[in-house]
């Protein structure tokens, strides 16, 4: 069980403290910090830290992978850090290329829409499914009701890309939501479509719903006026000057010449991304699914959400990214089942586990940071049978008409009323991938050879000398490296095994006295007659039960005989508590001594 205010602590340590931090936002997997100066992350020791999966820095963030835990870690660093307000954002973006600032900027933007896209679209693709199978008439008061929920999020989609786009330039976001409110205003689209002047200034009619690029122009506008004229306005008046000063700019501004180019700007963006697909089809398909799992780690997906969010704000659909990530995701999922299947690491198989669910819903990081990007042939049975599946879903040019990634619960994204088979298609990629994947990662898949020589170990003696130590408990033994808690399976604490209870009851290995009861009851220590230190630790994280569900039959100072009984302790009231019951017995010094442990059976 994660101790997430304890790993949290250590999160903000290594990325090089508080006073480093300027902003902390989550994704679906990953905490992203904004930081003044990168050269203080120490991306190693944060790759230690407990629940921490992974760290890169990327896209102008120091983004630290979690996994499905992330809000709860989120929450712990949140309450960690408290106010950062006071923290003075210096030269950090004067340290990152021009390209990261850019990509900084749109995932800032983007990224906080993702959740109300999604839900709206989810929500449209959901009802259209059911007028399909009948179980609900496109023409009731009810379904129109709800259908109109579901536009909301993309009709308004200017408003709350104001919104978000304030927040990233950390500006006054009601003010600058007016701004981009103005152009949504029924009375200014009816002036438009009139041709509407100022000043004797055409004005271009252009349709802002759904259009994201002329708010961000706009907000980008608002962000400099409202500095200057914060500035320098007095401040008796500014509450108000400020706002009518600044909205009385940018919005003739923008509906004059911003809007219009940000209109222009994104037409164009999407004509480059169609002109590839236009021209290799499938192919592209296929190369993006292939490459994706590159492309996530370093962040440099997020440069295509712009795009579609655009894409599915229409009727046409998105042909390319997401129906690529059909490849991708259910490719990590494949793979990982297969690993979990093939490992004889139970740890890594649990890893494995979990992952390959994840994925198989949608979320892709805690298979690619745990399993993927750590194992070659992993990425390249992902990579491959993503590239397949990828160019498969190409072929038969299934769409996508919601911005959330591909998953067994979200398929519905890809239903379409003016092609019934996009959804079936859309499904036979999933299964053609998850195939492929799985069979690809069955037969390339190679535990790494310390790895099989711990599990080969069957009924041999792990030597360290010749004093012969019993176990202490009923049960299977283990080696130590299996335990998944670094304390114990790095070694530091000495040499020992792990087993994993039958009984609670702990029994003396030795003769030896008993040189130390820890508090809470859930670990003591024994001396042998020879001088050999033992330390045994019953479960992982139980220090936090205070003593519960522990009785000792020994007291501090006491000899004690082999066999004889030391400590009771109720295996399913640890369990049931989400502690792991692993016995931990541990040589913490051999004086020099040769000891020998019980076999471990794998």
């Amino acid at each position: 069980m994660i101790d997430y205010k304890s790993s949290a602590k250590d999160i903000i340590r290594f990325v090089g403290t508080k006073e480093n931090i300027n902003k902390v936002i989550h994704c679906s997997t990953r905490l992203r910090f904004t930081l003044n100066d990168f050269d203080k992350v120490d991306l190693d020791e944060l790759k230690k830290v407990t629940g921490v999966m992974g760290a890169i820095i990327a896209a102008g963030q120091c983004q630290v992978i979690v996994g499905n835990n992330v809000v709860e870690m989120f929450d712990a660093v949140h309450e960690e850090l408290g106010n950062l307000s006071g923290n003075p954002e210096t030269s950090q973006k004067q340290k990152m290329k021009p390209g990261a600032v850019f990509l900084d900027f749109l995932i800032g933007v983007f990224q906080p829409l993702i959740p109300a896209i999604a839900g709206g679209g989810m929500l449209k693709s959901i009802l259209l499914l059911f007028s399909a199978f009948g179980w609900m008439s496109t023409t009731s008061s009810t379904y129109n009701v709800l259908n109109l929920i579901g536009s909301a999020p993309l009709v308004f989609l200017p408003l709350l890309v104001g919104f978000t786009t304030a927040q990233k330039l950390n500006v006054n976001p009601v003010v600058a939501m007016s701004a981009v409110a103005a152009l949504l205003l029924p009375d200014m689209t009816t002036a438009l479509t009139k041709g509407a002047t100022f000043f004797g200034m055409g004005i271009t009619n252009i349709t802002y719903a759904s259009q994201v690029f002329p708010a961000i122009l706009c907000v980008l506008l608002y962000s400099v006026l409202e500095r200057i004229l914060t500035k320098y306005s007095p401040k008796a008046i500014r509450i108000f000057f400020v706002p009518l000063v600044a909205l009385t700019i940018t919005v003739p501004i923008t509906l004059l010449f911003l809007g219009p180019a940000g209109y222009v700007f994104g037409e164009e963006f999407t004509k480059v991304i169609f002109f590839f697909y236009s021209h290799f089809g499938f192919i592209a398909t296929a190369l993006l699914a292939g490459l994706l799992p590159l492309l996530v780690s370093l962040g440099m997906h997020k440069a295509f959400i712009p795009y579609a969010v655009a894409q599915v704000s229409t009727t046409a659909g998105e042909p390319l990214y997401l129906p690529a990530s059909i490849g991708h995701n259910f490719a990590e999922s494949g793979v990982c089942f297969a690993v979990a299947l093939r490992t004889r690491d139970k740890n890594l198989r649990a890893t494995a586990i979990s992952a390959a669910i994840s994925a198989f819903f949608g979320i892709t990081e805690p298979a690619l940071y745990g399993i993927t990007l750590q194992n070659k042939r992993a990425l390249g049975s992902v990579m491959a049978a993503g590239a397949i599946g990828g160019g498969l879903v190409g072929f038969f040019g299934v769409k996508a008409f919601v911005a959330v990634g591909p998953g067994i619960a979200s398929m519905t994204m890809f239903a379409s009323k003016a092609d019934s088979n996009n959804l079936l298609w859309a499904f036979v990629g999933m299964a053609v991938t998850m195939i492929i994947s799985f069979v690809v990662g069955l037969f390339t898949w190679k535990d790494r050879p310390e790895a099989i020589e711990v599990a080969e170990e069957k009924i041999k003696m792990h030597k360290i000398g010749a004093v012969r130590l019993a176990s202490p408990v009923t049960g299977k033994v283990e080696p130590i490296s299996q335990v998944s808690d670094s304390v114990f399976s790095s070694g530091v604490l000495g040499d020992g095994i792990a087993i994993i209870p039958k009984e609670g009851k702990l029994f003396a290995p030795i003769d030896g006295k008993i040189a130390m009861i820890y508090e809470t009851k859930h670990a003591l220590g024994m001396t042998t007659v020879d001088g050999i230190e033992i330390l045994f630790h019953i479960g992982i994280d139980t220090v936090k039960m205070n003593g519960k569900g522990f009785k000792l039959h020994v007291k501090q100072g006491q000899n004690v005989k082999k066999g004889e009984l030391l400590m009771e302790f109720d295996i399913s009231q640890i369990s049931n508590e989400g502690y792991d019951p692993t016995v931990m017995m541990i040589v913490t010094d051999n004086k020099q001594q040769e000891v020998e442990f019980p076999a471990i059976i794998a």
